[in-house]
């Protein structure tokens, strides 16, 4: 129980201090002070102006990137080229092997039916020589030991005859033999040649091949770079698209600043409320200290739910109320009235606002009036200060009839209070 004590003493020790500080901070002097809407301008001026240049350096980006993806395209274009080229060269160098393999084949089957030839000359020489020996045995062979060894001359003819014939027929092989020796040679020699040649123009092919991969890298090097530089151009147009977006923000934060500076100079000078927000008779005009005319838009008992944060009646989740609703007595159907003069914008369906006119006074205000029953003007109207527009109702996300009102300055909510109050 100590302990709990202690600690509740402590959380409203705690809650004391902060309401302390709270109400102290609210007569403690601030050294900041608001801009002008002048000097806004300026800043925004000055942010538009740096905007420009962020564009147009993005622009000048753009037209190097788009030019470097001209060389890009153009370079590919030339590598594809000269690698096709490299490609048909590897295929006649591919072909031409495949001849010289063809000629070495036949220059090998050649030479084959040459050493054939040889081998058939080296015998048939071999036979000769021992024939000769063989008629040699006894002595020189001799056209006289012929027609001395004859029994008669009958057999000294047939013994000359079959010499010359054999001699003959032998010559005849020889010759053959020799001929066709001769004839393989020369296959051979030819065959030696065209390979020889197919070999040179292989080498020529080759040295064009290496000339052109040569010039394949060269390309490649220098495709490299232009993506590189194009990545270079990517990461620089980034940079700036995240400036520019920066720029935009501040731009867009000083717009709002800017509005709102324009708001508070506007209500330095704004009229107060006239009479309390209790009640009000639709259709009573008043005035602000700018001459403008500002018409109650319906007869209301009390404002039910005031404007800026508080429970949302049907969600209850706090919100911000944009504007205020304008309780009538649980009646439906009293006339809605134009605050002012001004061009109707939009009618229609409003999601949660239900039947919805909105009203463009054309000097930075703009009325909007939910929950109707029913409207009775369109886009496009002329409307007058006090002119019926619609009538109460209870449409859209409301919890009985009343009027949801709001003014808005420069596309800001401002609390309609201060104007129909």
């Amino acid at each position: 129980m100590k302990n709990r004590s202690k600690r509740f003493s402590a959380i409203v020790l705690v809650l004391v201090l902060g309401l302390i500080l709270s109400t102290f901070s609210q007569f403690v002097p601030t050294n900041a002070k608001a801009a002008s809407s002048s000097a806004i301008k300026e800043q925004i001026e000055e942010l538009e102006k740096e905007q420009a240049a962020l564009e147009d350096k993005l622009d000048d980006l753009r037209d190097q990137q788009d030019e470097n993806a001209s060389e890009i395209r153009e370079m590919m274009e030339q590598k594809n080229l000269i690698d096709q080229q490299v490609g048909l060269l590897y295929t006649q160098i591919s072909n031409i092997n495949e001849q010289i393999s063809a000629y070495s084949v036949l220059i090998a089957d050649k030479q084959e039916e040459l050493d054939d030839a040889e081998k058939r000359l080296k015998v048939l020489n071999e036979k000769h020589k021992e024939r000769i020996r063989a008629m040699e045995e006894n002595g020189e062979l001799s056209y006289w030991s012929v027609l001395f060894e004859a029994n008669s001359f009958s057999d000294f003819l047939d013994r000359l005859t079959m010499m010359e014939e054999i001699a003959a027929a032998d010559s005849r092989r020889l010759k053959e033999i020799r001929e066709a020796a001769e004839e393989v040679e020369a296959a051979k020699a030819v065959l030696l040649q065209e390979r020889d040649e197919l070999k040179k123009a292989k080498d020529d092919l080759a040295d064009a091949q290496a000339e052109l991969e040569k010039k394949s890298e060269e390309a490649q090097r220098l495709l490299d770079e232009l993506i590189a530089k194009g990545k270079e151009f990517e990461a620089l147009m980034e940079e700036l698209e995240e400036e520019q977006e920066a720029n935009a923000d501040e731009l867009a934060n000083k717009k709002v600043e800017y509005d709102e500076a324009k708001y508070r100079e506007h209500m330095a000078t704004a009229p107060k409320p006239t009479k309390p927000a209790g009640s009000g008779n639709g259709g009573t005009p008043t005035k602000d200290e700018l001459g403008k005319t500002w018409v109650i838009p319906c007869d209301y008992t009390q404002v039910s739910s005031p404007f800026g944060w508080r429970i949302h009646p049907i969600s209850g989740v706090e919100k911000f109320h944009n504007g205020v609703d304008l309780w009538c007595s649980g009646i439906y159907g009293k006339p809605i009235y134009a605050t002012r003069e001004g061009v109707v914008s939009y009618t229609g369906w409003y999601g949660s606002g239900g039947w919805t006119v909105m009203i463009d006074h054309l000097d930075g205000f703009k009325s909007i009036y939910m929950h109707m029953t029913n409207f009775i003007v369109a886009d496009g109207d002329f409307v007058t200060a006090g002119q019926v527009i619609g009538y109460v109702g209870s449409t859209g996300g409301s919890t009985g009839p009343h009027l949801h009102f709001e003014i808005r300055y420069n596309g800001a909510a401002v609390n309609p209070m201060n104007y129909i109050g």
